[in-house]
Order: structure tokens, then C-alpha cells, then sequence
């Protein structure tokens, strides 16, 4: 349509087209991307924490103009923004933030954010005017389900009846009342046999189980908040993800995946979307 119209010098047609084009083009964008957001916690809210570097004020500073890059980011984004913790600076900026995003895929996006952001400037609390370089760090979160539901399937267990022993009386020691059960995927064995009843011994049992499998879960998710945690790193010279140059001349540069532009302004007002994107693609090539 667009080459007949562009031979029959339709101008309307031409201008259909190609603002049909131009969807096509931002649907098969945004596709991508929810192609490339498959991780196991992409889709799960992000909790998102900035620390200032070793440099007192500077680093205060600067880790409170990210902060607000990243609160105009989700405000932009339409994700719903909300305070977790807040240490202000000794004189000023922020030591330390925290907040979480919450928002389809806000884990699968603000992950790429992860790392330490270097700000080179004309220091504002520098009387002599010198150039300064400061360091920050982010990290960032999935929110895990706090409510973890453990929903037990019959077929994974093995209920074992056998007579009690030890105290309780010609009663308990003459029928088979207690109960052993095995949860045969995690190996799990607990039993019961406290009361004459089997029905109660066994209802004791699997209120045990699920205590026991509730607490395996629990410390799943809790070796993988560390080991995200013990993935950070040193908020210093090399380690850096992006840099943000304001003097001598105005450029922000992602090393990971040499994307560079000179709209400073633009970036520190949330507009981060080119980078976290051209990050999800490279790590997805």
C-alpha cells in the first residue's frame, strides 16, 4: 500500500500507512521485550535500595538525584510507588533509601539496574569548584510472597499406622494408633502418636508436615535473597555499570553496553527506559 501510494503520490494513504507502520513497529517492541522478561520473579514487584559511597556529602547527594531518577521512572512507568526506609544525609542528600515498585514486570525491568552508578561534576560543596567524582549503589529485589502456601497432594504421601510405644496405657500400646507420614519429594518424615486417636494423631502429623515444608520454602527464599545479596559490589572506582558525566562535558555512558547520550537532564528525570531495555536485549542475545 505504502509503495502504490507513494507512486500515486497519495499523500493521506502515505500518512496511514505509515502511522500503521509505527504501531506495528512499537507492538513488536513491546513484544520483545515481554518475551525477554521470562525470569522466575520478572513479574513480581521490585523492591529497590540506594546506598551513597565513601565520600560523605557528595555521595549523599548524588544518591539522592538517583533516587528521584528512579521515583520519575516509576511514576512515568504508572507503577505505584511506596517508602520503605529513608536515612537522610548528615548535611545533605540521602545515606540510604528504600522503595519498592509495584507494577507488572517492575522486577524484570529495575533488575538491570543493579550495580554502582558513578557521577563525575563541579561540586557544589567545594568553595574551590573542583571536579568530584562520587559513587553510589543500587540493589534490587523481587518482593517474594510472604504467604507462602503449602498445598500438600496426597499422591506424595506415604502414611505409615503402627502401635505406640513408651507411656499412655493398655489402650495406646494395644492398637495402631500412631502415624508416621512421609513426604516422599522432600523426604520429610514426622509422626505422631500422642493421642489414642488415629484420625488425631494423623491430623497432628500433617500439622507438623506442613510446618516443616513451610520452613524448607521459607529457607529457600531466604538463601536466594542472599545470594542476591552476596552478589553486590564494592560501591567503587571500576565496578560501575554507568557513568554520569556533567563536567567538562554532559554525557551518561552504560559500560555494559556502550549506549551513550548527551540528554543528561532527560535520564535524571526518569527517562531510563533506553538503557534497561538495551540491557535486557544484549543479555537475551
Amino acid at each position: 500500500m505504502f509503495n502504490l501510494a507513494m507512486e500515486e503520490s497519495d499523500s493521506s494513504v502515505i500518512e496511514e500507512v505509515s502511522r500503521q507502520l509505527q504501531g506495528i513497529r512499537d507492538k513488536i517492541k513491546k513484544t520483545s521485550l515481554d518475551l525477554m522478561l521470562d525470569g522466575e520473579d520478572d513479574q513480581n514487584n521490585a523492591i529497590v535500595s540506594i546506598n551513597a559511597g565513601a565520600g560523605g556529602t557528595e555521595a549523599q547527594d548524588w544518591a539522592e538525584i538517583l533516587f528521584r531518577m528512579y521515583a520519575r521512572w516509576v511514576e512515568r512507568k504508572g507503577f505505584k510507588f511506596n517508602l520503605v526506609d529513608f536515612q537522610p544525609g548528615d548535611e545533605a542528600g540521602i545515606k540510604s533509601v528504600t522503595f519498592m515498585a509495584e507494577g507488572e514486570y517492575a522486577f524484570g525491568y529495575l533488575k538491570t539496574e543493579k550495580g554502582v552508578h558513578r557521577l563525575v561534576r563541579i561540586s557544589p560543596f567545594n568553595a574551590n569548584g573542583k571536579r568530584h567524582t562520587s559513587f553510589a549503589s543500587v540493589f534490587v529485589y523481587p518482593e517474594l510472597d510472604n504467604e507462602i502456601a503449602i498445598d500438600v497432594d496426597e499422591k506424595d504421601l506415604r502414611v505409615d499406622v503402627f502401635r505406640a510405644s513408651g507411656a499412655g496405657g493398655q489402650h495406646v500400646n494395644k492398637t495402631s494408633s500412631a502415624v508416621r507420614i512421609t513426604h516422599m519429594p522432600t523426604g520429610i518424615v514426622v509422626q505422631c502418636q500422642q493421642e489414642r486417636s488415629q484420625h488425631r494423631n494423623k491430623e497432628m502429623a500433617m500439622t507438623v508436615l506442613k510446618s516443616r515444608l513451610y520452613q524448607a520454602e521459607k529457607q529457600k527464599q531466604d538463601d536466594k535473597l542472599q545470594e542476591m545479596h552476596d552478589g553486590k559490589e564494592e560501591i567503587a572506582w571500576g565496578s560501575q555499570i554507568r557513568s554520569y558525566v556533567l563536567h567538562p562535558y554532559q554525557m551518561i555512558k552504560d559500560h555494559r553496553i556502550n549506549l551513550e547520550t548527551g540528554n543528561v537532564s532527560s535520564v535524571l528525570d526518569g527517562a531510563i527506559d533506553p538503557f534497561i531495555e538495551g540491557v535486557l536485549l544484549a543479555r537475551k542475545a
